[in-house]
């Protein structure tokens, strides 16, 4: 939760009023790439400034895996509207392949039924619609699931267990593995909300503080926690019978493979189970390590894959302002906001520092300013996120903790203050199209705005155009009326 000084620096951002001034527009930039209001030392101070900040800064664009699924989890109440197109591959391919377009087709329970509308679910989401046919099939099939957040996977293998559940008997009968305490809370929670109305299945949480008499077996239909602690309570205390457990839920396996000791905790839990245990797996990414991963936990499994959404910046605007400093980009940003009216506008910064600095200085300009950066607890991350998506700050000033993933729907504007490069120094062209991706969203068209203040940072601009054959046009006063169209 936010601190007391979090919250009172918020206040006084809120109270702060408006200030507008008027827009300078820099030269052209010569033929070969450079500027001609650019000097070599200017370049070369913005270079020596980036390295020295990169030396006591170099991850802070880099994101825990695990922080940042939380951070989705915390900050989506519905599910993301994506066209991506689900990839089956059955087990058996002669078998036919079943999809549901409503929850009735299911035959689920009355009372989980109740509790999936309940959760606001009008109909399955593309994922469930061909995953829930499969893991609420007799006899139970496996299944490795390619799934971002926000696509309803986490709803989809809760109904599962609810469904597979005999609340007759008074032992555990589905284990979930969730790679953190924090994932397993917001897991738990699901479980708790759509099974409101079948009060006879009990949840149990195998996370660490929660202590039990040594000696005795629990009662609670599903258990769900963290590998060691669940692994403890099979081996260790015999709380768990792994025998008698039906299904087996591995959740955020990227995740999971990319903390230590999770995936040997969790290979070893699997290998308790009975053959007839339904194994479900379920990961954002698919890389190499996760593939051999999942094979080692799921035999014989169906597999569903969410084609990659092709992300086009054809709705986004494009352009470029030129400067010589930090101070002249800040000036820049300034006079931007004095000749157009923004709607919302996100702008992102290499390192915390620079993020920092903007914020503030925003700020004493009389703007309402939000900082997002990777010094903050998660849930501090998922207050600033939704005080913004309501409005009550008109800006927000990250790095790149928040460029993927986080759509805002009155996002117009998205700014580089500090164009995305890697480690070694080159375009981070990924980055890059999830940052301006923040804009342009819902069908709507976007305006990205991008700072260049060297002969580095115009070098990173070319390659970077280069890259997505797709011109960024320097700002001129001729572009306003657009811009004022696409940001207002």
């Amino acid at each position: 939760m936010a601190t007391d000084s979090w919250a009172q620096a918020v206040d006084e951002q809120e109270a702060a009023a408006e200030s507008l001034s008027n827009l300078q527009i820099k030269a052209k930039p010569e033929e070969n790439g450079t500027t001609s209001n650019l000097t070599d030392s200017s370049s070369a101070a913005a270079s020596s400034e980036a390295e020295g900040e990169n030396k006591t800064t170099e991850d802070d664009d880099k994101e825990d895996k695990a922080a940042q699924s939380l951070l989705n989890k915390l900050i989506r109440n519905n599910l993301v509207n994506n066209t991506n197109q689900v990839e089956v591959l059955q087990k058996d391919p002669n078998s036919p392949l079943y999809s549901v377009k409503s929850f009735e087709e299911l035959r689920l329970k009355p009372q989980l039924l109740q509790g999936v509308y309940g959760m606001g679910f009008n109909r399955p989401s593309k994922i469930q619609e061909t995953a829930l046919p499969m893991m609420l099939a007799e006899p139970p099939q496996n299944l490795i699931a390619q799934s971002q957040s926000g696509t309803g996977k986490t709803a989809a293998f809760v109904l599962a267990m609810l469904s597979h559940v005999d609340p007759n008997n008074k032992y555990p009968q589905c284990l979930c593995v969730s790679p953190t305490y924090e994932l397993a809370l917001q897991t738990g929670k699901v479980i708790e909300q759509m099974g409101k109305h079948y009060p006879e299945v009990k949840l149990a949480y195998a996370i660490r503080g929660n202590k039990l008499q040594r000696g005795m077996k629990l009662q609670e239909q599903i258990v769900i926690g963290t590998p060691g602690t669940i692994q403890d309570w099979c081996v260790k205390f015999k709380f768990i019978d792994p025998k008698k457990i039906k299904v087996f839920v591995l959740d955020e396996a990227d995740v999971m493979i990319a903390t230590q000791g999770h995936q040997d905790q969790s290979i070893r839990i699997q290998r308790m189970l009975p053959k007839t245990c339904q194994m479900l797996l379920f990961s954002a990414t698919f890389e190499e390590s996760v593939w051999n991963f999942a094979q080692r936990i799921v035999p014989d499994p169906n597999i569903i894959k969410l084609k990659r959404e092709e992300e086009t910046l054809d709705t986004i605007k494009q352009y470029y302002v030129l400067c010589n400093s930090k101070e002249e980009k800040f000036q820049a940003l300034c006079n931007i906001y004095g000749a157009i009216t923004i709607a919302q506008a996100m702008i992102f910064c290499h390192t915390r520092k620079t993020a920092g600095w903007l914020a503030g200085e925003l700020s004493r300009e009389g703007h309402q300013v939000a900082l997002l950066s990777g010094e903050m607890q998660v849930e501090q991350r998922a207050a600033v996120i939704d005080r913004f998506r309501d409005g009550k700050e008109k800006v927000l000033v990250t790095t790149n903790v928040c460029a993927r993933g986080i759509d805002v729907e009155q996002v117009s504007v998205v700014i580089n203050f500090d164009l995305p490069v890697d480690k070694d120094g080159n375009p981070d062209n990924e980055t890059y199209l999830h940052r301006i991706g923040r804009t342009g969203r819902f069908g709507k068209r976007g305006l990205a705005i991008n700072m260049v203040d060297s002969r580095m940072s115009m070098n990173i601009l070319n390659r970077i155009q280069e890259h997505f054959s797709k011109k960024i046009e320097k700002l001129d006063t001729d572009d306003l009326d657009e811009i004022e169209r696409i940001a207002s």
